[in-house]
């Protein structure tokens, strides 16, 4: 049996016409943590500073 899931894709999406940086910087409200309508977001950053 093949893992139905294993087709799927892996890549982060975002709805088109969505404000990436102020969407995804709200909090979810509290009725929304309740009814667990909400989605974890973890935001990386890479700072590199030029070694010379």
């Amino acid at each position: 049996m093949k893992n139905k899931n294993r087709n799927r894709n892996t890549e982060p999406s975002i709805a088109p016409g969505m404000d990436d940086s102020e969407e995804l910087e709200q909090d979810a409200t509290k009725d929304e943590i309740e009814k667990g309508e909400y989605t974890q977001v973890t935001t990386l950053s890479f700072d590199e500073v030029d070694p010379s």
